[in-house]
């Protein structure tokens, strides 16, 4: 145990002991703490966590794919309505039973409408001639053996009344682009050619980038086959979706299912809500990374867990404060005297074994002072113990003031006081000595008793390193003795060192 000497307030610390218990109640206080509070920031957390992730699963994301649903269906189901009344315009069919003599006028029509709908491009492609008309007028004559003509004959068989193909444009330098190929037939419904309007795959991946901004979601078409057929700007769409981690083992009952939402993993956790699109006899893949949907609530976690940090901190801290203040205090009233404010016999005897030590280390002279008030009970008998009180805390004030911050006093009990003067000789601590009872002899303690007059009773010794220090005390209380058999207020001092 080490014990510590606080010289500047005379007070005894055993400081090691009580700073090892209170860095140990710390220490569980912070574990407990923060244990509660991680505990519930956590349990906040996963709760947050599987509200979203079912608002996800069972309303934002079903809603979402509604929402984009209708937004494609004006946007562009309207391209497959104007390929149908392309199909069925009576100038068109009109002309093509004519003979199709006026390219020009053919042209002017597809020009017409290209224009009026903002289409990428309009055609109409005559089974008769095979002969493939744009608005600027003949492009080529589709044939078998041209692979690039393949579309032509696959529309041609087709028991549905049209299809949407993403494939190269030639009457526009090969760009990519969005048909929609419509079957036409002559009024008796006999085949006749295919006509329709093209959409770059660049406007529909900017719709759909639009959507995606608007609606927070990742966006894409899937075709029968699962093949990715439109997208937006995004990067790192796989067009083969089948090789996707997570998804590809799900593909084939999606497709077959048309409709649904499902859950997969690769790396991150997703969720997917599946629509078939009929117009378009496309699927629409509305898709959520989970991860970045609960980015906001690992944000709030980090921000609850520093803010959880921050209080325990404070809270260790003004604990710690706390502790030290009620410590202080405890141990000030346990070394204390109340009465006096000097301190008391156990504080004498850890302050003493500090003292001690410290002579060892580096030898300097150590007094003794012990005084006793003259004829204290005779005090208490005539004038009160309330009066004897106020003369034993007025000695106490004036010992206090004639001692330096070395220097300690001690109620030894009753009316005696013991005084421990450092670096002090027995000369010295003779004059010191002197001078207080000088002081205690002149002093009013009570003013409201003008004839109480108050002597004390000194007995001086030095210590020696030799003897313990239990020997100069009672050497100290011998000379006090001396000094009450000759008459009592004076100072004596025992004339040998050893008992």
């Amino acid at each position: 145990m080490t014990q510590v000497f606080n010289i500047r307030h005379n007070r005894p610390m055993i400081r090691h002991a009580h700073i090892t218990d209170r860095r140990h109640l710390l220490l569980l206080l912070s574990v407990v703490l923060s244990a509660g509070f991680f505990a519930t920031t956590l349990f906040g957390y996963f709760v947050s966590k599987a509200a979203i992730r079912s608002a996800i699963i069972g309303q934002d994301l079903p809603l979402t794919a509604s929402n984009i649903y209708s937004e494609i269906q004006k946007d562009l189901v309207r391209p497959i309505l104007i390929s149908s009344t392309m199909a069925h315009d009576t100038f068109l069919r009109d002309w093509v039973l004519k003979g199709e003599n006026n390219v020009a006028e053919m042209s002017r029509f597809l020009a017409e409408v290209k224009q009026r709908n903002g289409a990428f491009s309009s055609f109409f492609v005559s089974d008769k001639s095979r002969i493939y008309y744009t608005g600027n007028g003949i492009l080529k004559r589709v044939t078998k053996d041209e692979a690039r003509d393949a579309w032509y004959f696959r529309v041609r068989n087709l028991e549905e009344g049209y299809e949407i193909n993403v494939d190269t444009d030639m009457a526009n330098l090969d760009a990519l682009t969005i048909f929609v190929n419509y079957r036409v037939s002559d009024f008796n419904g006999q085949y006749i050619g295919v006509t329709g309007i093209g959409l770059t795959v660049d406007a529909v991946r900017n719709l759909i980038t639009e959507y995606q901004k608007r609606f927070r979601r990742t966006i894409y078409f899937v075709d029968q086959r699962g093949q990715v057929v439109v997208f937006g700007n995004q990067t790192g769409i796989q067009s083969e979706l089948r090789s996707r981690a997570g998804l590809g083992p799900q593909i084939d009952h999606i497709l077959q299912a048309r409709s649904g939402t499902y859950q997969f993993t690769d790396g991150d956790s997703h969720v997917l809500n599946v629509n078939y699109l009929p117009e378009l006899k496309w699927y629409l893949f509305v898709e959520q990374n989970e991860d970045v949907a609960l980015a906001g609530i690992r944000q709030t976690l980090y921000i609850n867990l520093a803010i959880s940090l921050v209080v325990t901190l404070v809270v260790i801290f003004l604990t710690y404060l706390s502790l030290g203040r009620y410590q202080r205090k405890i141990e000030e009233m346990a070394s204390t005297d109340k009465l006096t404010g000097l301190l008391n016999r156990h504080a004498f005897g850890i302050l003493i074994d500090k003292l001690i030590a410290s002579y060892r280390r580096a030898p300097q002279p150590i007094t003794v002072l012990l005084a006793d008030i003259d004829h204290f009970k005779h005090i208490n008998d005539q004038f009160g113990h309330r009066v004897g009180d106020i003369v034993l805390a007025g000695v106490a004030k004036l010992l206090q003031e004639n001692l330096r911050k070395a220097d300690f006093a001690v109620r030894w009990g009753g009316e005696e006081f013991l005084v421990i003067l450092r670096g002090c000789t027995m000369a010295e601590g003779l004059v010191v000595a002197e001078k207080i009872r000088s002081e205690i002899a002149e002093k009013q303690f009570y003013e409201a008793e003008p004839t109480l007059r108050v002597t004390i009773s000194v007995g001086v010794s030095n210590f020696d390193d030799s003897e313990p220090i239990d020997q100069t005390v009672n050497r100290a209380d011998m000379a006090l003795y001396m000094a009450k058999e000759r008459g009592r207020n004076r100072v004596c001092q025992v004339e040998e060192n050893k008992p």
